[in-house]
């Protein structure tokens, strides 16, 4: 890093600037006195530059506890937070890093090799009972710790024994029959069978102790067990298995389950979200969530003439979307979406331009523990970013990181300061950071610092006294990677895990 050019450093006393850059010469009339003071900040300059090599957690861009003055989040300026200021700094932007073909490689290589996700399709006509209560007993575990409501009051012991209750273990047969089922709308995955929202701290409404994931409209499941009030079932999707309601679930043939994923002509959501168009006449398909990378069957074939839930189709997209009948069994319905909405008819190129793109149409959406709040958490918002280049990732952080069908580099404990740092100068737009419970996208580098954009909902830095500054980010944001604080002692580079690149 070349102190004595960085931006963060320019105190803007050494001449003043042309708007289109550079700097304009002293007029005559300056006086000795007024060079002494330009000398004088100079040489302050250059010592901040000298606390930063000895201090780098101290001192990004001036900041004071409140962060940099233009955002409030150390070192970011306002134009950090444009795509386009990332994408004009990648040489060339639009390099294909991995083709449709290196991408279903690396998707079969998944499939195959990370244990966490499941092929659906290979999965036998009965499965052993036993397997599906003790997957079952691990995720629905009583909670040993006090757990609290939305009201701030402790979640009752016989509270959480009836939950316990509700997962009717004692009914599992030896062995089960699978069966299989389309999502029909968003829906949450449990850790119980419950919609009671349980916290770790009273008055902590955001991190829903018994919330683990979503599902997307178009998902496959398979369905393995019942809850005893007959409202939930636990599933298996290809990224997770835990409790959905009942009525989220339209159960039809295996065939018919698998083979909706795979029609064609398709869409692929490349919005943070879309919605289908407003109808009365079907309301399971009104106005319906659809999330970035999911994909929906074009009705290319429909008549120009013949209206679709009372609209005529000329304007819009008409997409195929499954819905559940009375009986609960499913049914496919052709629904709208504007042709103004955010959609591609295929997976987006993978390229650097790309993936700054995608991930900045997150940019100050809430965190959502879990897929909580219609939103997405961290390793959901790395997931999702990938999913509209057709790539397979790992649900949570802990299979992310260490999944053994991408490209990993590992750090260890008794890593030194010198290998991090190393590195971190290494990381590329689209590498993923790991540290314990979180994932960062990085999107470049600037100004000495390697900088990422990540769904968060602390984020720390030192302030001006040195000490943490908790700053409550709570929603996608761009920060430099460098000043992250984990701890009162450790930075998030002291604690990577983990790098994975999608990359050859």
């Amino acid at each position: 890093m070349l102190c004595y050019k960085n931006p963060l450093f320019q105190t803007g006393a050494i001449g003043s600037r042309r708007p289109g850059g550079g700097h304009m010469k002293p007029k005559p009339r300056d006086t000795h006195p007024r060079r002494m003071r330009l000398l004088l900040a100079a040489r302050l300059q250059w010592a901040a530059c000298l606390l930063v090599f000895a201090l780098p957690a101290l001192a990004y861009d001036g900041a004071t506890a409140t962060g940099s003055t233009a955002t409030g989040v150390i070192g970011l300026q306002p134009a950090q937070l444009q795509a386009s200021h990332w994408v004009a700094r990648q040489r060339p932007p639009d390099r294909v890093i991995l083709d449709r073909a290196a991408i279903d490689r690396q998707n079969a290589a998944m499939r195959a090799r990370d244990s966490s996700i499941h092929d659906l399709a290979a999965l036998p006509a009965q499965l052993p009972g036993e397997d599906i209560g003790q997957r079952i007993a691990a995720l629905s575990s009583p909670p040993t710790r006090t757990l609290y409501d939305e009201q701030g009051g402790e979640v009752p012991a016989a509270t959480l024994a009836r939950l316990q209750d509700n997962l009717a273990l004692a009914r599992v047969p030896a062995r089960q029959p699978v069966r299989y089922g389309l999502i029909v709308h968003r829906a949450d995955l449990r850790a119980f069978p419950t919609t009671l929202r349980a916290f770790g701290t009273a008055g902590e409404t955001d991190i829903d102790r018994f919330q683990e994931s979503a599902l997307f409209p178009g998902d496959a499941v398979a369905v393995l067990h019942a809850s005893a009030d007959g409202q939930w079932w636990f599933v298996a999707s290809e990224r997770y298995a835990a409790w959905v309601e009942q009525r989220h679930v339209a159960l039809g043939d295996k065939d018919a389950v698998l083979a909706y994923g795979r029609k064609a002509p398709y869409l692929i959501v490349t919005g943070a979200t879309v919605r289908t168009n407003h109808t009365r006449e079907l309301p399971q398909v009104s106005q319906l969530q659809l999330d970035m990378g999911v994909r929906v069957p074009l009705r290319a074939d429909w008549p120009p003439m013949q209206l679709v839930n009372g609209q005529h189709a000329h304007a819009s997209y008409v997409i195929e979307l499954p819905v559940r009948d009375d009986a609960g069994r499913l049914r496919f319905a052709p629904a709208l979406l504007s042709r103004a909405a955010d959609v591609s008819g295929d997976y987006l190129p993978l390229t650097p331009a790309n993936l700054l793109r995608q991930s900045f149409k997150f940019l100050g959406e809430r965190y959502g523990w879990g897929h909580s709040y219609d939103a997405r958490d961290c390793s959901g918002f790395v997931s999702e970013i990938y999913r509209s280049f057709g790539v397979l990732l790992p649900r949570n952080t802990r299979d992310q990181a260490v999944s053994p069908a991408l490209n990993r580099i590992a750090l260890a404990e008794g890593d030194d300061a010198r290998k991090r740092q190393a590195i971190v100068r290494d990381l590329q737009v689209g590498d993923l950071v790991y540290i314990p419970g979180h994932v960062m996208m990085v999107i470049g580098h600037e100004r000495g610092m390697a900088w990422v954009i990540h769904d968060t909902n602390g984020g720390s830095w030192r302030g001006a006294d040195g000490q943490r500054v908790r700053a409550g980010l709570n929603g996608v944001s761009v920060t430099p990677l460098d000043p992250m604080m984990f701890n009162d002692t450790q930075s998030y580079i002291d604690r990577a895990t983990n790098i994975q690149r999608i990359r050859p």
